[in-house]
C-alpha cells in the first residue's frame, strides 16, 4: 500500500480510512491474509501501537478479523464490505457538497458541472 499522511488529522485515523479505502476499492480482496502489524506498521512508517489500534477498530467495525495464530483477514462478507463502501461514498458526497455549496454553488449547479465533467471525459 501507499501510505499518504495529513498533518491536520490524527495518524490512527488516516490508518483507518486508507485500509478501510483499501478493502472497498478491492486492493485487499475478502479473505485475504494481511500483513502483520509489525509489517504494516514499518511499511506506513508508523509506530506498531498506532497501527494496532487501527486494526483493531477496524475488527469492531467488522472490516477484518483475527484468527489466533494465523494472523489477520479481511473479512469474506461482502455485504459488510459493501456497506463501508456506501458509508465512504456519502462522506465523500458530504464533502464535496459542503465544499462547493461555500464557492456558492446550488445544489443544481453542482449536478450541473458533475455531468458535464463526465461528458469532457468521454470526450477526452
Amino acid at each position: 500500500m501507499k501510505w499518504q499522511f495529513d498533518n491536520d488529522m490524527p495518524i490512527y485515523t488516516q490508518l483507518v480510512g486508507q485500509i478501510k479505502f483499501a478493502i472497498v476499492s478491492g486492493a485487499l480482496l475478502p479473505g485475504s491474509r494481511m500483513m502483520t502489524v509489525r509489517d504494516l506498521a514499518l511499511e506506513a512508517g508508523v509506530n506498531p501501537n498506532t497501527m494496532q489500534r487501527a486494526l483493531q477498530q477496524l475488527e469492531r467495525e467488522g472490516l477484518v478479523y483475527s484468527q489466533r495464530s494465523s494472523g489477520r483477514f479481511v473479512t469474506e462478507d461482502v455485504g459488510v464490505i459493501d456497506r463501508a463502501k456506501a458509508a465512504l461514498a456519502a462522506e465523500h458526497i458530504r464533502r464535496f457538497r459542503a465544499s462547493m455549496g461555500s464557492l456558492g454553488y446550488s445544489r443544481e449547479e453542482m449536478i450541473q458541472l458533475l455531468e458535464g465533467s463526465g461528458e469532457e471525459e468521454e470526450n477526452g
